[in-house]
Parts: C-alpha cells; sequence; structure tokens
C-alpha cells in the first residue's frame, strides 16, 4: 500500500505524501462497515485520474516536480500544494455525501443496470488513461497536462512530436523497473502456494531505486525527477474548502458511481469465490463515509482495488483485520521512513503505477468470451472502451448502461413467449408421481422469458431458495406441501418459471430439470447465472439437466464453464432426461 499510495497521489496531482494519509485513514473506515472481507481500500487509480481533472482545472500547474516548495503551508509544504489537496479533498468530500444519499435511497439495488462487459469495458478504458497519464514519468519529458473530448490522443500526439526530449536515464530505469516487477509479481502468483510469504517487490523496488538515486545523485547529474519532501506524521483534522464544491460536482459523481462500480464488483468476486454475501446497499454507506471522513484529513478519493485485493488472496487473508494490520505498517512509515523517500526517482513510481493495472488491462482477453457467448455483449464492450477512450470513465460508463437498456428494450418485444402487457403471477406446482421408484426427486422448472442481467439475479435468487428449502425437509410430504406454497412473480424484471416437482422414497440423489423451450434470448450475464447454478446444484450433490435448449445456448454454456463431460446435460426433451435419470439410476 507504500508504493500504491505515493503512485496515486501523483496519479491524483497532489503531493505523495497524501497517497499515504489516503492508505490509511478509508482502509480504517471500510474495515468497519463494509461487507467485503477480502476486500483492500484505499487510493484507486481510476478515481484518482478523475479527481486530477479537478484539481488541474482549478489549480493549474505551477512547476514541474515535487521538490520545490516553500514551507509556507501546513505540513511544511507550500500553499500551492495545499491548495491541490484541497481541491481532491472536496472532490472526496462531495463524492462521499453522494454515495450516502444514494445508500439512504437505497438504490444498491440498481447496480443489476451494470453488466459485466460495461463494467469490464470501461475500467480497461480508464486504466488505458492511467498508463497514458504515466508516459511523461516513463519517458522523463514534460508534457502539460490535457483533459476533455479527444485528450487521449492529443497527448500521444505530443509525445510523437517532442520524441527526441526523451531522458534515456529515465528510460532505461522506468524499462528496468518494469521488467522486475512483472517477472517478480509472476513468481509470486506461480509459487504462491509454495512459499508462505510474497516478496514485496514494491516496497524492495522502491528502497533499492531509493537509495541509488541518493548515492548517484541522479537528480542533480542526470536531471531525475525524484518525489521530494515527505513530511512526518499524520495532519490535524480540517474541514474541505466548501467553496469549491459547486466546481467539483462532476468530478464528484464520477468518482462516487465509478468508484462504487469497481468496487462492488471486486466485493461481489470476492464473497462470491469464498461463499459470502455482501449488501449492494451497505457498500454504498461504507465507500462513503471512507470518502466523507477521511477528507478532513487530507485524503484523495478511495475506493477498492484489484492489486491489493489480490495480494489479500494471495496471503491468505480472511477478514478486515489484515488490513489493519497493513495500516499500522502505514503509520510506521508515516512516522519514521517517510522522509528518507526523498530521492525516490518518479520514473519508478509510474512504472509501479502501469504495473499494478495489469489485471485491469487484461481484461481486453474477455473480448473473445463475449464474441463466442453473445456478439451484441461483445459490441457493447468496443463502444464502451471507444467512449471510455474518447471522453472519459464516467461518460463510458453512461453509454454502456444507455446502450444497454436500449438493446433489452429492443430485445424483449422479439421474444415469441412473452407477453409484457399481460403478464402475471405464476405459481409453482407440485405433485406426486407413484411409478418413480428409481428417482427419490426431480424438479422440473420451466424458464418462460429471455434470461438477461435484468432479471438473472432474481431467477438465481428464487431458485436457489426453492432449492434450499427443499433440502430442509426431509418428509416427503413436508417438502409438496411447502413447495405448493412457494409463488414467484414473473414480470420484466426477474423472469417467470413452472415446474413440477416428481417424488419417490428410495434414492438419495436429486434431480433438476431446467426447461429452456422459453427461453428465447440470453446474454453473458444469463450463461453466467446458469453456470452457477449448475455449480451451486453440483455443490449440494445435485443433478442439473437442461432440456429443449437452442444450439446457441449449448455452445455458450459449453465454452463458459466445467460441465459434467462424462454424464450428458442437455436433452432434446423433458421425457428424454427423465429416461436417461431412470437409465443412471
Amino acid at each position: 500500500k507504500l508504493s500504491i499510495g505515493l503512485a496515486f497521489a501523483v496519479l491524483s496531482s497532489v503531493h505523495p505524501v497524501f497517497g499515504l494519509y489516503g492508505s490509511f485513514f478509508p482502509v480504517i473506515i471500510y474495515a468497519i462497515f463494509g461487507m467485503g472481507r477480502h476486500v483492500a481500500t484505499g487510493t484507486f487509480a481510476l478515481t484518482s485520474l478523475i479527481s486530477a481533472n479537478a484539481v488541474e482545472r482549478l489549480v493549474p500547474s505551477i512547476r514541474t516536480n515535487f521538490t520545490a516548495n516553500n514551507n509556507s503551508g501546513i505540513l511544511g509544504l507550500s500553499e500551492f500544494e495545499m491548495q491541490r489537496i484541497g481541491v481532491a479533498a472536496a472532490v472526496s468530500f462531495l463524492g462521499g455525501i453522494i454515495q450516502v444519499a444514494l445508500f439512504t435511497l437505497q438504490l444498491g439495488s440498481a447496480t443489476f443496470l451494470l453488466t459485466e462487459p460495461v463494467i469490464s469495458a470501461m475500467t480497461t478504458g480508464a486504466a488505458t488513461h492511467v498508463v497514458t497519464s504515466q508516459v511523461k514519468y516513463l519517458l522523463g519529458m514534460k508534457v502539460p497536462y490535457m483533459s476533455g473530448p479527444l485528450a487521449f490522443f492529443h497527448i500521444y500526439a505530443h509525445v510523437f512530436e517532442n520524441i527526441r526530449t526523451v531522458q534515456l536515464e529515465a528510460l532505461l530505469l522506468s524499462l528496468l523497473s518494469i521488467v522486475v516487477l512483472v517477472l517478480v509479481k509472476e513468481l509470486n502468483e506461480k509459487f504462491h502456494r509454495n512459499i508462505k510469504v510474497v516478496l514485496p517487490i514494491d516496497l524492495l523496488l522502491i528502497i533499492a531505486t531509493s537509495i541509488a538515486c541518493y548515492c548517484a545523485d541522479m537528480e542533480y547529474i542526470y536531471g531525475i525527477e525524484v518525489v521530494g519532501n515527505i513530511p512526518k506524521g499524520l495532519p490535524s483534522p480540517k474541514a474541505p474548502p466548501m467553496s469549491v464544491l459547486p466546481e467539483v460536482v462532476t468530478e464528484a459523481f464520477g468518482v462516487a458511481l465509478v468508484g462504487y462500480v469497481a468496487s462492488l464488483a471486486l466485493a461481489q468476486g470476492s464473497a462470491k469465490k469464498f461463499k459470502y454475501t455482501v449488501d449492494d446497499n451497505q457498500e454504498f454507506l461504507a465507500h462513503g463515509l471512507s470518502n466523507v471522513i477521511p477528507s478532513f484529513f487530507f485524503c484523495i478519493p478511495s475506493a477498492a482495488a484489484m492489486g491489493r485485493t489480490a495480494l489479500l488472496y494471495s496471503t491468505g487473508a480472511k477478514t478486515q483485520v489484515a488490513c489493519f494490520i497493513s495500516c499500522i505498517l502505514i503509520l510506521v512509515v508515516i512516522y519514521t521512513i517517510g522522509p528518507l523517500l526523498y530521492w525516490l526517482p518518479m520514473c519508478v513510481l509510474a512504472s509501479i503505477i502501469v504495473v499494478g493495472l495489469k489485471g485491469m488491462l487484461m481484461q481486453f482477453r474477455d473480448l473473445k468470451k463475449y464474441w463466442n457467448v453473445d456478439k451484441i455483449d461483445w459490441s457493447i464492450w468496443v463502444s464502451t472502451y471507444v467512449f471510455t477512450i474518447c471522453f472519459a470513465a464516467n461518460v463510458g460508463l453512461l453509454y454502456g448502461v444507455v446502450c444497454t437498456i436500449v438493446i433489452v428494450i429492443f430485445r424483449f418485444p422479439r421474444a415469441k413467449t412473452m407477453n409484457l402487457k399481460n403478464m402475471k403471477e405464476v405459481e409453482y406446482k407440485y405433485k406426486a408421481e407413484d411409478n418413480c421408484e428409481s428417482l427419490k426427486q426431480v424438479k422440473i422448472v420451466s424458464v418462460n422469458s429471455p434470461l438477461v442481467f435484468l432479471n438473472a439475479r432474481k431467477f438465481h435468487a428464487d431458485l436457489l431458495k426453492i432449492i434450499q428449502k427443499d433440502g430442509m425437509n426431509s418428509q416427503v410430504g413436508d417438502i409438496v406441501n411447502k413447495c405448493e406454497q412457494n409463488t414467484l412473480l414473473c414480470s420484466f424484471s426477474n423472469g417467470s418459471c413452472h415446474g413440477e416437482l416428481v417424488q419417490s422414497c428410495h434414492s438419495e440423489r436429486r434431480v433438476l430439470i431446467l426447461d429452456c423451450s422459453g427461453l428465447n434470448f440470453f446474454d453473458y450475464t444469463g450463461v453466467s447465472v446458469l453456470l452457477q447454478i449448475y455449480m451451486d446444484c453440483k455443490n449440494r450433490y445435485i443433478d442439473v439437466l437442461l432440456a429443449h435448449c437452442k444450439a446457441s445456448l449449448i455452445k455458450a454454456m459449453q465454452y463458459g464453464g466445467n460441465l459434467d463431460s462424462e454424464n450428458p446435460v442437455f436433452f432434446e426433451s423433458i421425457s428424454s432426461a427423465i429416461d436417461a435419470i431412470q437409465i443412471h439410476r
């Protein structure tokens, strides 16, 4: 967190020391209010990049490095640096207020509009922006700050026009740092099961390059840009400048939405991996308070970060106690080691940022699976990425959501068996069959609506409720009575199902048959939910069979998941599936 905090503070166009504060205060707040046990909060690349827009707009750059300062402000920093962090803290404060307001309105459930392709494309595009912002440090060039539409292309045009001004020493140090970081991180990932302690290569690289820069006097002999003075100790609380709040509304909304979306995706991913649940609304509150309270301690906007969360995975952390321990280490750095980082080269910090974004940039590989599962999702990914690159992360996110909704609205009327105007409640009906002694329990559920991101989560939850209730009772009569009382709402937002239960008392294995004859179309989220249902049932010793599947659904599921290769999963009809069960028994 030390290296990442320093790096993302630079990305936010404020003094690096504020990145240390941003790696300390938000972590404590989220550990108290958040539900993600394996989520590591703190400074975040996307929110830092967004807040930098406000900082550069309201307090334009007047120097090219952090070494020059007249100690006229708080913490021994110049008034210029304090004005900059004031703007960043105001963005954090207002963004947190927006998140708390969304929690109050209970709008966490609206996150179903944020599909996986949209989130993946937006974060990948934002990561590309972050890498672009670090090019000037990697090359040792003087590049003016650029923002607005197509700024991404203007930056590279300026770099190529002034390619002769590249500082060879900074470039070589950047390349060396990137190679070392990538190599060691790959080895850590490959052998993490065999070694108990992960090599903190970021910290070791910071120490090594700082010592090398000091000994070789690179700052003055080669002109290498360094971090500069790092004040010691924690600051006294001070309210952000409220006068600038009206001027940072756009960035505050970007921080609130982009930070929350990326954080929630990590929280839900860790919850799915380690089998627990997170509440969408509670995460709004946790991240809102993690932005509001730390803003009084000169912190830049925060969110959960993929790199730090992956580090918690690799170290075997199971609760937020691990984050508290990291806070203690950050505190030690702030009070003891911080001033020794004066000679840390900026190109090394930029290298750490770029390598830290590897996970986001590798999401380009998602294009292959979207193409194989649903080409419309593929086109949404590509267009959302292009919008993010051409404009900004919040614009790309808005475009992706609007585009997804419009496409679904146009696709739903094409469903042959759907009648949205006359949709009514459909009740699950169960009955016992007398002549099925080879089966203990067969449940047949018919999916009568498209399965897309709008209704996939609700369908999954309702189906699991039925399975759980069914497994709680040992007597067949109790099961039938319970199941006959289950009613599911079948509407545009939650799908519709119809099922029959066939029971007998002479076998131990249960079977779930999904009749997909009414599944007219699906998207990547729908396929993911079907695969998740398959794995969940498999873990509960329930066989899942699919009947009346279209060729496109079979292809998508075979491509996207590890289906049972020994026993058939797809059948032409329900009767053929039941016959296969009887033969198998």
